[in-house]
């Protein structure tokens, strides 16, 4: 299957909020999504992280 989990971490406090699936056939590089950090108390852009 080409669909993996991954975990997006904040880019401002790099806590790790989120985590989904993505077809990584389709998109082999690292995704950056506008999420909303609890931490931070804002909407953040999270990263895809390892």
């Amino acid at each position: 299957m080409p669909r993996d989990q991954i975990t997006l971490a904040c880019a401002e406090c790099e806590e790790r909020n989120y985590s989904t699936k993505k077809n990584k056939r389709l998109h082999p590089e690292r995704v950056e999504y506008s999420k909303f950090c609890p931490r931070c108390r804002k909407h953040t852009p999270h990263k895809e992280t390892k």
